[in-house]
């Protein structure tokens, strides 16, 4: 306890932030990593109640409590000896409090960017426009191929048309799925 007696009471106080702060983030860094992060964040705005998973945009969470104070803490303590006027350190203290919130927020987005699911699925493909790759011959005389752009993917696929041969370049539509995966095709009449 001597280390705080001998501050000014600024300086402690934001010590007295900055420990618990990075210490509840520590904590809460490891839980990620291990993968418990979604079931500990606490509403600050709804006392009682249960997390119900919109946790990274909700405003009042521990998280962003913790994210804040540590922006604060961290940034009086730094620049404590920097900036003489004092309420212009609270002041940008403050303001990089909120950034590291906005900087979460953020970050969050890109990471739940990641997660979205974007497997190619056959089904994704139903009426849709795709280009003749190798001929169709009509009347389902055997399969030729199609190519066409998913989820920013390309795909070779075949297909098969129940009217007449479709050549390499056409433009054509697919109609139907058979077999879990040929494609049926018709010609886009240009």
């Amino acid at each position: 306890m001597e280390f705080f007696k001998s501050m000014e009471p600024l300086m402690a106080a934001f010590w007295y932030v900055a420990i618990p702060a990075s210490l509840i983030f520590l904590i809460q860094t490891i839980l990620t990593f291990v993968g418990a992060s979604a079931d500990v964040d606490t509403d600050l705005d709804h006392a009682g109640s249960s997390h119900d998973g919109g946790g990274a945009f909700e405003l009042f969470t521990l998280r962003n409590l913790i994210n804040f104070l540590l922006g604060l803490s961290w940034t009086g303590i730094s620049l404590y000896n920097v900036i003489d006027h004092k309420g212009i350190l609270i002041f940008l203290s403050f303001t990089v409090g909120i950034a590291f919130v906005y900087f979460f927020f953020y970050v969050i987005t890109q990471v739940q960017k990641l997660a979205e699911d974007n497997s190619f699925s056959l089904d994704n493909t139903l009426y849709k426009k795709a280009k003749v790759y190798l001929t169709i011959p009509g009347q389902r005389k055997g399969p030729g191929k199609v190519a066409i752009h998913i989820n920013g993917a390309y795909h070779e696929l075949e297909a098969l048309t129940l009217g007449d041969a479709i050549p390499t370049g056409e433009e054509v539509l697919i109609i139907k799925i058979e077999q879990e995966n040929l494609l049926i095709v018709e010609k886009i009449n240009q």
